[in-house]
C-alpha cells in the first residue's frame, strides 16, 4: 500500500470516527473487545495476530499480523433505567439514547521479517444517559451525561527472535463530555457555574501501551499488554462536577492472555484484564460524601467505582476453508456497590457478563467479512439514596452487532 493510500485511509477513518464514536459501558466503561474477531471471542485477543488492532489489544502483535487493513462498525444497543422508592416513589424511567454507532479502524504493515508497524483508531468508554425527566430530583427536565473517547494508536513492533516480539503504541486521546439536569446539586458544588448545562467540553492527553507476544510452542502463544494511567487535561466547563476541578483521567489497565491451537481447525484463547478505576478520583471517590465534600473539590464526590477484574474466554473453529466461527464468554466485576447507586443513575455501568458469537467468511484470498454479536443480560443494583430519600435502583442490559471488512495485501 502506498503512503498516499495509507494517509487517505487514515484520514477517512478519523473523519468517520470523530462524530460517531459513542459512549458505552461493558467492562466498567471499557469495551468488552476491540476488533470484530476479538468481540466474537468474548474480547480475548492479547495473544492473537489475525487482525490489525494491535494498538488496542497488544502492540507486539504488529510484528506478526502482516499486511492488512480492517474497517468495522459496531451497533451498540444498551438499555438503562432507574427508579426511586422514597418521596419520589413512582419516579422511574428509561434512558432515551439506546443506539450508538462505534467505528473501528486498523492498519498493519510488515516492514521486514522482524518489524511491523500499524495504526489503530477506536472508541473507548464512557458514560451516557438521556432521561426524559430528572431521575435524581423527581422534577421535570431532562437528565443525563455523555462521555466519549477517541483513541489513535500508531504502533511499532519488533521480533527479538523468530517467535517473540515486543511493541509500543503511543495513545493520542481525545475526550468529550457534557452534563444536563444537575442544577439541583448547585448547593453541593465548589463551582456551581461549572456543574451542568454547559454543552460539550473537550479533554486531551497522551499515553502509551506496551506489549509482548511470544510463541512458546507450536501451539501455545502468550501475550501481555500494559497501559499506565493517562493524565488528561481538565474539563474546565465541569470543574464543579468532577473531583480535582474537572479532572477525568484514563485508568491504568493491563491484560495477560494465552492462545492455544488445540487442533489445526480449533483455537482457544483466555485473557485476564485488570482495570484500575480506583486511580481516578472522579470515578473512584465515593458519592456518599455529598454534603460533606463539595463536588469538584480535590476530595469531592465521584461515582464510587472500584477496580474491575475481567476474564475473557473465546473459541474459534475453522469449519471450512472459507468460514471460521467464533463464540465467547466475558465475565467481570460490577464496579458499582449498593451505596453508590444514586450518582450512577447517570452512569449505570453494572454489566458483569457478556455472551458473544461471531464469524469470518473469506470473500477471496485477499478479502474477508467478519461479524460479531454480543448479549449482556440485565443487572440491577439497589441502594439507599445518597440524600436520604428512600432507595434507588439502576438497571442495565446490552446488545451489540458489528460488521468488519478485512483486506490482506
Amino acid at each position: 500500500m502506498s503512503k498516499t493510500k495509507l494517509f487517505r485511509n487514515t484520514a477517512i477513518a478519523l473523519a468517520v470516527a470523530g462524530p460517531l464514536t459513542a459512549a458505552m459501558a461493558t467492562n466498567g466503561y471499557f469495551s468488552h473487545g476491540y476488533g470484530m474477531k476479538a468481540k466474537g471471542m468474548g474480547g480475548a485477543a492479547v495473544a492473537s495476530t489475525d487482525n490489525a488492532f494491535a494498538g488496542a489489544n497488544n502492540p507486539a502483535a504488529a510484528a506478526f499480523a502482516g499486511d492488512r487493513l480492517d474497517l468495522g462498525l459496531d451497533i451498540f444497543m444498551p438499555s438503562r433505567s432507574a427508579a426511586n422508592t422514597g418521596s419520589n416513589a413512582g419516579n422511574s424511567g428509561s434512558s432515551d439514547s439506546n443506539v450508538f454507532y462505534v467505528p473501528e479502524f486498523g492498519y498493519n504493515r510488515a516492514l521486514s521479517d522482524r518489524m511491523g508497524v500499524g495504526l489503530t483508531v477506536y472508541g473507548n468508554g464512557g458514560m451516557n444517559t438521556d432521561y426524559p425527566k430528572n431521575m435524581l430530583t423527581g422534577t421535570a427536565g431532562r437528565l443525563g451525561v455523555d462521555l466519549t473517547q477517541l483513541i489513535v494508536a500508531p504502533t511499532i513492533a519488533y521480533k527479538v527472535s523468530g517467535d517473540h516480539s515486543i511493541g509500543i503504541s503511543p495513545l493520542l486521546i481525545q475526550q468529550q463530555f457534557k452534563a444536563d439536569g444537575l442544577s439541583g446539586f448547585a448547593g453541593y458544588s465548589s463551582n456551581s457555574a461549572a456543574l451542568s448545562g454547559n454543552g460539550y467540553d473537550t479533554s486531551s492527553g497522551i499515553g502509551v501501551r506496551f506489549g509482548y507476544l511470544g510463541k512458546v510452542t507450536g501451539s501455545l502463544s502468550v501475550g501481555v499488554s500494559y497501559a499506565p494511567k493517562v493524565t488528561m487535561t481538565k474539563f474546565s466547563k465541569y470543574a464543579g462536577l468532577f473531583a480535582e476541578q474537572g479532572a477525568f483521567d484514563i485508568p491504568e489497565n493491563y491484560t495477560l492472555g494465552l492462545a492455544f491451537q488445540a487442533t489445526p481447525d480449533v483455537n482457544v484463547a483466555l485473557d485476564y484484564q485488570k482495570i484500575r478505576y480506583s486511580q481516578v478520583a472522579a470515578i473512584a471517590n465515593t458519592s456518599t460524601t455529598v454534603g460533606t465534600n463539595s463536588l469538584g473539590a480535590s476530595n469531592g464526590p465521584g461515582f464510587g467505582w472500584t477496580d474491575v477484574n475481567v476474564w475473557k474466554l473465546g473459541a474459534e473453529w475453522k469449519s471450512s476453508p472459507n468460514l471460521t466461527l467464533r463464540a465467547g464468554y466475558n465475565v467481570g466485576d460490577n464496579p458499582i456497590s449498593s451505596r453508590e447507586v444514586t450518582f450512577n443513575i447517570l452512569a449505570p455501568g453494572v454489566i458483569t457478563t457478556h455472551y458473544t458469537l461471531g464469524g469470518t467468511y473469506a470473500l477471496s484470498k485477499q478479502t474477508e467479512l467478519t461479524v460479531a454479536y454480543m448479549y449482556a443480560p440485565e443487572v440491577s443494583v439497589t441502594g439507599a439514596n445518597v440524600l436520604g430519600n428512600g432507595n434507588d435502583t439502576i438497571k442495565m442490559s446490552q446488545q451489540s452487532l458489528g460488521i468488519q471488512f478485512g483486506w490482506k495485501y
